[in-house]
């Protein structure tokens, strides 16, 4: 499948640099980072969430747990894990498992957590489980900058990751 059509048509009308990193298939953020000999860090993970007002997508690093109080806090709302059952129609031209952190491109709520600003390079799902977006800093500021972001998850204190 490569990377969805939406997000294509969204990086391509938001006129950033961008490229697509293939690697074997995987189910996890931590799976998809090894297999791309990425630090997790780089690896945007994408949580989404609901409440009776609709879906946001929380955006953090793949080695972070979210903290969902603290999304509720920042934008004022009652936001609980959504299944993927529940969300899966909102992204019709993705694999089920495989959510994009750019939510914007497909009209839902976007919150992401500020450590990934002082990341060089970002690299998010393109829409299936053997593809990433690559972003660098610049890039990736433009596309997010616009969009409620704060602390929203802490660092799982991994370690060292080896490859």
């Amino acid at each position: 499948m490569a990377i969805a059509k939406t997000l294509i048509n969204y990086l391509e009308e938001k006129g950033v640099n961008y490229d697509l990193v293939e690697h074997a298939h995987t189910s996890t953020s931590f799976a998809t980072a090894r297999a791309a000999e990425l630090p997790p860090h780089q690896v945007a993970k994408a949580v989404v969430l609901k409440d009776d007002d609709g879906y946001v997508v929380s955006v953090l690093p793949t080695n972070h747990t979210l903290e969902i109080d603290w999304v509720n806090e920042e934008l004022n709302r009652k936001l609980e894990l959504a299944c993927e059952e529940e969300f899966k129609s909102l992204f019709k031209d993705c694999e089920a498992g495989a959510v994009p952190a750019l939510g914007e491109a497909y009209g839902i709520q976007v919150i992401w957590d500020d450590d990934l600003a002082y990341t060089a390079d970002v690299y998010i799902e393109a829409g299936d489980h053997e593809h990433l977006i690559w972003l660098d800093r610049r890039a990736f500021k433009q596309l997010m900058s616009s969009l409620p972001h704060s602390v929203i998850s802490k660092d799982n204190e991994v370690g060292c990751w080896k490859y």
